[in-house]
């Protein structure tokens, strides 16, 4: 069924029709447009609620529990969805948006020149109906002429008292008023066949096809909704999966949390070290100088008995003894921006430790980069002075004097952060009690055998009260602070004396040749072979003319282990036969990599 055929005369409605159609085409892009906008302030939100709720600097160690990373992980997939939403709405704006917008111009052109094309049509119909309607009203009134001038001849022939030449006057007049007649009724009758032959055309061919292009085009409007709202779901199914995957992530992440293991971690984290406080004594009044059997420790010739230490040795208490007692660090440490000691010696035993090493690591970390950033530079200037064209030598020789001037501070640093360490792991760990600090310390308990209190007045050796000596005592601090320390087997041990800083040895150990101590001052090595980042192919020759370089010919295959750092090196690895495996760096514009995922 067409629309030319069944709705003939339905012109203005047809028209009215399509007018409304397209006009709802507009309003289904103007739907699609707001949901695009909703689209794209859902994935803003995500993506700002993703960021407020990124993990602050000081919250770092609580990510080390597997709850804070498996919600870092959730964070990432929810970022990923952000991401998908961001997708769909760009597909809805490139695709949908714009289609029909292409979509509804093209519609409102051809609507139009149909509608300028039935508009001639039906004007063209209503001037020749017109044109009829003229034709018909002149034959009429040449009708009504004839009729008239027929009827005056009759009256005059049969009027004998008119003259022959009115007679014939009134002959003539009525046989011209039958002429005109008869013309006006031809001519009539040529309009009326002129008319219906193009009323005929009009409503049986030329009007039909306007009306048929009418309905092509409201039927290629519909058709393209129903093609924009089955993209919408394809673009929703499209990026499906990859939701569906960051649900499985965040699955993944939850079933990730381990309490057992985090419960661990926070034992790790918060262990001093410390041993539980001894029970308290009973102070007996009646005996001053005794508590409970006892002995009496006398500090600075004040006698001080247990009761003055009872409670848990915690970190904030520890912070408060360490001025008393110099056993962690002297005075003369200075704090660091956070407040704490540049040893750590505010922290407890194990605490001070974990950060020590970490501090060690984070130096040699440092080291290790900054050596091959100088490697990068002496293998530049060697560049440099084997072909002046590519550079001035000169020019990289102000980068190498600052980078040795940082390499060498960084080697200081590590040496005194070890020096810290050996000094902590010197520390007794079987009683970490106060008194037993106290006692390393240098404040002796005094001699009473059965627990009396009573001072020895005649011991030439010790102040009042049996306490050390105040030389004694600034000489026991000394040491500390200068870093001799009592190492496993009883001897003494400075930092300067290279003793438990080898990187072949646990951190002050005590143990280590002095070769190794001479190469940990000189050079850098790395405890650990670095692990492959993926492979090469030398693409021409090279032969290894400088230091450090290793040779390699056309076709090669080795492993990268280290990735240009803007020099034009890259450091490699190959088989070296018997000898094991060889290292070094070649020219990166000469390979052809392949890096692992």
């Amino acid at each position: 069924m067409s629309w030319g055929t069944e709705l003939w005369d339905q012109y203005e409605n047809l028209g009215i029709h399509t007018h409304k159609g397209i006009e709802f085409l507009d309003k289904y892009a103007n739907f699609v447009r707001d949901r695009c906008a909703i689209e794209t302030e859902y994935a803003g939100k995500l993506r700002r609620l993703v960021k407020n709720y990124q993990p602050k600097k000081k919250e770092e160690e609580d990510y080390e529990l597997s709850s804070w990373q498996a919600f870092r992980n959730v964070l990432k997939e929810v970022s990923d969805l952000a991401g998908q939403r961001e997708v769909v709405a760009e597909s809805f704006q490139a695709q949908i948006i714009q289609g029909i917008a292409v979509l509804s111009k093209n519609l409102k052109e051809d609507r139009k020149k149909c509608l300028m094309d039935g508009a001639n049509l039906t004007q063209n119909l209503t001037t020749q109906i017109a044109a009829l309607d003229r034709a018909k009203r002149n034959y009429e009134k040449a009708y009504r002429d004839s009729e008239k001038a027929v009827d005056n001849y009759q009256k005059a022939d049969a009027d004998l008292n008119l003259s022959r030449a009115e007679v014939e006057k009134q002959k003539h007049n009525m046989t011209m008023k039958i002429q005109q007649s008869d013309d006006a009724k031809n001519e009539y009758a040529n309009q009326l066949q002129k008319t219906n032959n193009l009323q005929q055309q009009h409503y049986d061919v030329l009007l039909p096809n306007v009306f048929n292009r009418l309905q092509e085009i409201d039927e290629k409007r519909t058709r393209g909704i129903k093609e924009f709202i089955k993209l919408t779901a394809d673009i929703e199914s499209s990026v499906a999966p990859i939701i569906a995957r960051c649900l499985e992530g965040i699955v993944k992440a939850a079933e990730s949390i381990d309490e057992k293991d985090d419960s661990i971690k926070v034992i790790e984290r918060y262990q001093s070290g410390f041993n539980p406080p001894d029970n308290i004594p009973f102070e007996d009044l009646s005996k001053p100088d005794t508590v409970d059997g006892s002995n009496t420790i006398h500090y600075n010739n004040i006698p001080m008995n247990h009761m003055t230490m009872k409670g848990t040795m915690g970190a904030n208490k520890l912070k408060k003894r360490v001025g008393i007692f110099g056993i962690f660090s002297s005075n003369k440490n200075s704090l660091s921006t956070d407040g704490v000691k540049e040893d750590f010696s505010d922290l407890p035993p194990n605490q001070r430790r974990k950060k020590l090493q970490a501090k060690i690591q984070e130096l040699q970390q440092k080291i290790a980069q900054e050596t091959a950033a100088r490697d990068g530079l002496m293998k530049m200037k060697v560049v440099y002075e084997t072909n002046s064209s590519l550079g001035n030598p000169m020019t990289v020789e102000g980068q190498l004097n600052e980078s040795e001037h940082k390499l060498e501070k960084l080697k200081l640093d590590l040496k005194k952060y070890q020096g810290y360490l050996e000094k902590a792991n010197s520390l007794p760990m079987a009683n970490n009690s106060p008194q037993a600090l106290r006692n390393h310390n240098g404040h002796r308990v005094s001699r009473h055998s059965n627990g009396s209190g009573d001072n020895d007045d005649n011991d030439d050796h010790h102040d009042d009260g049996g306490s050390l000596s105040r030389s004694e005592s600034e000489d026991n601090v000394a040491q500390i602070e200068n870093g001799l320390n009592i190492n496993n087997n009883g001897s003494s041990a400075s930092p300067e004396s290279g003793l438990g800083t080898s990187h072949t040895s646990l951190p002050g150990s005590g143990q280590g040749s002095a070769n190794e101590n001479a190469m940990i001052d000189d050079t850098y090595y790395e405890a650990e072979a670095l692990q492959p980042l993926g492979t090469c192919r030398a693409l021409y020759p090279f032969e290894a003319t400088s230091e450090g370089s290793i040779p390699m010919t056309e076709g090669e295959e080795l492993q990268v282990i280290e990735l240009d750092q803007g020099d034009g090196w890259t450091r490699v690895r190959r088989l070296n036969g018997p000898n094991g495996w060889e290292e070094g760096f070649v020219p990166t514009s000469y390979i052809e990599s392949t890096l692992f995922a």
